[in-house]
């Protein structure tokens, strides 16, 4: 047992839980400042420096300059409540806490994460608590509080030592009196470097009453008082109060406005024999236990209109009304979140004016970005967490795919598909649409991303398919997209049949363009032999090559000089659309791009062309899917050496697109039927 207390032990930094844990007296506190204003620093300042500290990424995305914060990635907990696909949002959240930072307004708001259900609103307010609590514990993020020690008298006339400590774990410095404070900081020698040393606000009644009673004990000895201080490294904890406050409205007639003021402690009247002496009173409002760190308002907008005078108070003014005391002063981050109707009553409620007059509102959409969806359902249905079952690939892709698409507003451009739209956001370049052309799509739409299916419904149908018993073994689109289908007559959401019927054609969209996705892969996976591609490709530029010039090709057989051979030129430019007007514009682009490369000293690699290469694999496919009989797994007739050959198909697609044996062989029954409807484009 010894033994084991002993590893357990080696795990215990103590280094860091005596840094964590320091004591020290007032002096010695101003002298920490001195060497390092930042501790000092009030709440919108040090949560700003805390999104910061993580670092950011600039990007352009659109012909728009965007940053990413990595403090939204939770990288200290190996991304478990990362937030995807939102970074303008995030900006503008974060631009909020650094004007605040800077004392440009904001500070005097209350934030409002306004956006429809399963948004991630409440994930990003989870993501700043968490992060509180852990900057709080690292040396950049350190702040102090202080306590009281107080000589008693007992009734046997024995002397004894209280402990009081600060109720709101106020910052040291408000000790020092406000009509001296300014010029104590320029005397002491304290001045920020990011921000100003700047104490706003006087202490909390309990610690003004002791301060008061001290000095008329000492007649007015500053350095006495001080005596009985002791300051202390400060670490916020949700779980233990301190620093972080989480405030939840309940019904109607159980609202309590002393759960966020602090209420009389009943039991402490008869020691000091008042309930106006602030030492009778429990400072545990939510208000006080948030001080110096952040309180979260769930469903803000569902509090009693009784409750919005605090609030309105606690943010515009930095104080609050505790019963039968004076106005007591805070210092926190104000955020609350609500979704879509509630924030519809607010607009139409003529009494909450004055809270809409001091909100800042941020719109938290769903995402729009089909690659950014994706990573929501790889993070929760993964390898790590998926034992025993296999997903197939493009499972999670055509599930974010519906989702996205019932998100987006239909296009009003006439030759633009859904889609193409979702390809078009998600980074891809389409034929005829620019970047220019998206920053339009993104500018014409109203409500894009505030209306459609949550990402919670995706994951509670891919929760259903992976315990179906038509899993055996693994999971495929197919299985998920009809998981959704049949769902939407209960989703609760889901009101208007119009709605409903819509959703259903995203359903048919996303399959049709999964059938033409494994199609492609199918195609890749016969086509796939790189020895037959290269043949193939350098037969392709030995004629292209003659063309250009107007000189002949030596035949490798008969040793005959031929004309180059046009057939096959154009069998292979026509598998990309060239058209017969514009092949000799296409081989000389060829050409010229090997020569390039030879200038540089390089060799030419049909890999290196995405166009040609795609072109040779599509020809190579059309060659050889006859003589591998695909559409004969359909009839279940299959000779010993077409067998072989699919195998082989079969083992390129597990190697190379992730496949298991289940559902590699479904997908090529499933093509083998499409080609032999005669469905395969060409």
């Amino acid at each position: 047992m010894a033994d084991l207390i002993q590893k357990i032990a080696a795990y215990h930094n103590t280094e860091a839980y005596r840094e964590q844990t320091w004591t020290g007296t007032f002096e010695e506190y101003v002298q920490l400042v001195r060497k390092n204003p930042a501790v000092s620093r009030n709440a919108f300042q040090r949560i700003h420096d805390m999104i910061q500290s993580y670092g950011r990424e600039e990007y352009i995305d659109s012909k728009k300059k965007l940053v990413h914060h990595y403090f939204f990635d939770d990288p200290e907990n190996e991304g478990a409540d990362a937030v995807y696909g939102l970074d303008i949002p995030l900006m503008r959240l974060v631009n909020v806490f650094k004007s605040a930072a800077n004392r440009y307004g904001t500070e005097r708001r209350v934030i409002l994460l306004h956006g429809p259900v399963g948004s991630s609103k409440s994930t990003i307010v989870r993501l700043l608590k968490k992060g509180l609590e852990s900057y709080s514990q690292k040396p950049e993020g350190a702040l102090y509080t202080f306590d009281w020690y107080l000589d008693e008298l007992r009734e046997d006339g024995t002397q004894y030592r209280e402990h009081m400590p600060c109720p709101m774990h106020e910052e040291p410095l408000r000790l020092i009196p406000q009509e001296y404070r300014v010029k104590a900081l320029v005397d002491l020698g304290i001045a920020g470097d990011a921000y100003p040393v700047n104490i706003e606000g006087d202490l909390c009644p309990a610690c003004r009453f002791v301060f008061r009673s001290l000095m008329s004990r000492y007649k007015g000895e500053f350095s006495k008082v001080m005596e009985h201080i002791k300051v202390r490294r400060f670490i916020m904890s949700e779980k233990d109060r301190q620093g972080i406050g989480t405030f939840q409205p309940k019904d109607e007639k159980n609202q309590d406005s002393t759960e966020l003021t602090g209420d009389i402690n009943y039991r402490k009247i008869a020691i000091y024999g008042s309930d106006s002496d602030p030492r009778a009173f429990n400072f545990d409002g939510e208000f006080h236990i948030a001080n110096r760190g952040i309180i979260e308002f769930i469903e803000v907008l569902k509090l009693d209109v009784a409750f919005l005078y605090d609030l309105l108070g606690a943010s515009q003014e930095h104080k609050i009304k505790p019963k039968k005391f004076a106005q007591t002063d805070i210092d926190e981050v104000i955020i609350g979140h609500t979704n879509e109707a509630e924030y519809k009553k607010l607009l139409n409620n003529e009494f909450m004016e004055a809270l809409r007059d001091r909100t800042v509102k941020i719109d938290v959409p769903y995402i729009t970005k089909l690659s950014q969806e994706v990573r929501i359902y790889e993070k929760d249905y993964n390898k790590k967490k998926i034992t025993g079952k296999h997903i197939a690939p493009h499972t999670l892709e055509m599930a974010a795919m519906w989702a996205v698409a019932t998100r987006l507003e239909d296009p009003k451009k006439a030759n633009l598909t859904i889609p193409q739209k979702i390809k078009l956001y998600d980074g891809k370049m389409l034929p005829g649409f620019t970047e220019e052309s998206v920053k339009e799509l993104r500018k014409e739409v109203e409500r894009e991303g505030l209306d459609g299916i949550s990402p919670r419904y995706i994951q509670d149908k891919i929760s259903n398919a992976l315990v179906s018993e038509k899993a055996v073994g693994c999971i495929n689109p197919f299985l998920v997209l009809n998981e959704l289908d049949s769902g939407l007559t209960q989703h609760s959401l889901v009101t208007k049949e119009e709605d409903r019927k819509r959703y259903r054609e995203h359903i048919a969209m996303v399959k049709q363009e999964y059938e033409d996705l494994v199609k492609n892969e199918v195609q890749r996976a016969i086509s796939a032999d790189e020895e037959a591609i290269s043949k193939l490709c350098a037969n392709y530029i030995d004629n292209v090559k003659a063309y250009t010039v107007k000189e002949k090709v030596k035949n490798k057989y008969t040793g005959q000089f031929e004309e180059p051979d046009e057939r096959l030129m154009r069998s292979i430019e026509e598998k990309i659309d060239i058209a017969e007007s514009r092949k000799d514009d296409f081989r000389r682009e060829v050409m010229n791009y090997i020569g390039a490369l030879a200038v540089e000293g390089k060799k030419f690699d049909f890999r290196t062309n995405e166009r040609l290469y795609k072109a040779l694999e599509l020809k190579l496919f059309e060659d050889q899917k006859d003589s591998i009989k695909l559409t004969t797994l359909v009839s279940n007739v299959v000779d010993r050496e077409t067998q072989e050959k699919i195998d082989v198909v079969k083992q390129r697609m597990i190697r190379n697109y992730g496949y298991c044996e289940v559902c590699a062989t479904d997908v090529l029954n499933f093509v083998a039927s499409i080609f032999a409807r005669g469905d395969a484009k060409d």
